[in-house]
């Protein structure tokens, strides 16, 4: 047992650090004590601090070590072009009440609500319409259906702008009840699209399992920017209401900006997934040069619309993909193509999940029933490989086979070296199929 005086010799010194991550603390105090006395210091500033658990509300726990790079840049564009939907709302809305006849004796309350009602039927009707259409394919093309759902999400409000219904309700009556009908359906396209490439995203944007982390802050950051939307709104609102000209100047200032952030909310990801576009560009320029792309560089080559402009820089578009059907069902070939085609392709995937057969310069990917992950995406490559080569070859199967044998390994490893996923094709298939067949005696291609 030690005595008094051997403890009062003995000091303790202690060390407060703040953090979730490891790799990322800060010391807040510092305590050494001792029988006689205490001394407590503060690391930084009091202010420094409260910035910082301020800040705990708003970023993921681990920031910035626990999001992807684009995390950033991304979220800033997309709360900018929030903060000017919330801003654009007043003033459609103020138009749309307007329309359905609030402040005005002759409106009646049934009369409002039943415009309100078919307004929400229709919207989720639309809802479930584009789910059934696309559903599936959101996850391949986030980018483009991110940026698609904000570019139709402007041309609702578009419709809904300023003085339009005011012009569009006294003259056509009628006609009030299609366009907010036809307005709520492209918003709930819009919806449905915008929440699950949103979903998507965030699963790219999180590297330590905390997609609900990133999705909960990512609330409020768009509650504060929805407060500060809204207390503009209402400004601009009453500042032009009565002045079209300055409706219209505010609205479409605010779409135009609007336009631009989700462009480059959009252009700021770089995602590491493969979907058929990617792959068609690392495939490429793999082929041609034996390295492999990052996801940034690949990020710069990619469309984000579904229709592909001409491009503005001197780099030819990339569009292999667009030559391979993936899933093809066989009841699409005629007898003459089974016969021409399918026999003459069949005995250089003995040993495959797929069956790749060409007709007319495209190539056609029939995906074996029990095939896996790997497979569907072995013979999109497989199938890009011919593609690139359907016509400056006439052996295009062997030497597709050649490419696989000993290329696809190496081509794969780099892939991961780089960050890329490899687990799978972001690419839906409906059809699949089953066969066996005899081996032939001679391979022709």
């Amino acid at each position: 047992m030690e005595t008094s005086s051997s403890v009062s010799n003995k000091t303790i010194t202690l060390e407060e650090w703040n953090g979730s991550s490891p790799t990322k603390l800060s010391k807040t105090f510092t305590i050494k004590a001792s029988s006689s006395s205490v001394l407590i210091t503060r690391s930084g500033a009091r202010f420094t601090h409260v910035w910082r658990r301020l800040l705990q509300a708003f970023v993921p726990e681990g920031f910035p070590s626990s999001v992807t790079a684009d995390y950033v840049p991304f979220q800033i564009w997309d709360l900018l072009q929030g903060l000017s939907t919330y801003i654009r709302t007043m003033l459609s809305t103020q138009a749309l009440l307007s329309a359905i006849g609030v402040g005005e004796k002759s409106a009646t309350v049934i009369g409002a609500t039943f415009q309100w009602f078919l307004r929400d039927l229709t919207g989720m009707l639309g809802g479930i319409l584009f789910t059934f259409y696309q559903g599936s394919n959101l996850d391949s093309n986030a980018k483009m259906w991110r940026l698609v759902a904000d570019l139709m999400n402007d041309l609702v409000f578009a419709l809904f702008a300023g003085m339009l219904m005011d012009l569009i309700s006294p003259l056509f009556p009628s006609a009030f009840v299609f366009v907010v009908c036809l307005g709520s359906i492209s918003r709930s396209f819009t919806g449905v699209a915008s929440g699950a490439t949103r979903a998507a995203l965030t699963q790219h944007f999180a590297l330590q399992d905390n997609a609900a982390d990133i999705s909960a802050k990512e609330g409020s950051q768009e509650t504060v920017a929805t407060m500060i939307g809204m207390a503009l709104g209402m400004l601009v609102a009453r500042l032009t209401i009565g002045h079209p000209l300055a409706i219209w100047f505010s609205f479409l200032s605010l779409t135009v900006f609007h336009m631009y952030a989700n462009y480059r909310a959009v252009r700021c990801l770089a995602l590491n997934s493969l979907n058929p576009e990617r792959s068609s560009i690392l495939l490429q320029h793999f082929m041609e040069t034996g390295q492999v792309l990052s996801p940034k560089q690949v990020s710069s080559q990619e469309h984000v619309l579904p229709i592909q402009f001409i491009s503005w820089s001197s780099k030819k578009a990339n569009c292999l993909h667009k030559k391979v059907c993936l899933g093809m069902r066989i009841s699409s070939f005629d007898n003459m193509e089974i016969k021409e085609h399918l026999l003459c392709a069949a005995p250089y995937y003995t040993k495959a999940k797929y069956l790749l057969v060409e007709r007319k310069g495209i190539i056609d990917v029939i995906v074996h029933k029990d095939s896996n992950a790997a497979d569907v995406l072995k013979s999109f490559f497989h199938a890009l490989v011919l593609a690139k080569n359907v016509h400056k070859s006439k052996s295009l199967h062997s030497e597709g086979q050649k490419w696989i044998d000993y290329q696809y390994e190496v081509f794969i490893q780099k892939l991961k070296s780089l960050g890329w996923k490899t687990e799978r094709l972001l690419s839906p298939i409906i059809w699949r199929a089953y066969w066996s067949y005899e081996p032939l005696e001679e391979k022709n291609d």
